[in-house]
């Protein structure tokens, strides 16, 4: 039963991008694994950029 965490930044991903990211990540697992979708779970976190750090230092910019 594979599970695969994706973290973003909560910076408007569509439910459109959401839904490609699901399906896409679950074909992977299909195709590199073979694993079934159906019990192939995918969980996506959107974390406020306040929350990510880079290099040393929180984040608080825009997305460029």
């Amino acid at each position: 039963m594979p599970f695969v965490n994706i973290k973003v930044t909560d910076e408007q991903v569509t439910q459109e991008q959401k839904r490609q990211l699901i399906e896409g990540t679950t074909q992977l697992l299909v195709d590199v694994l073979q694993k079934n979708p159906a019990t192939t779970h995918i969980v996506i976190e959107e974390v406020p950029m306040g929350n990510w750090g880079h290099d040393g230092k929180q984040y608080l910019g825009t997305k460029k």
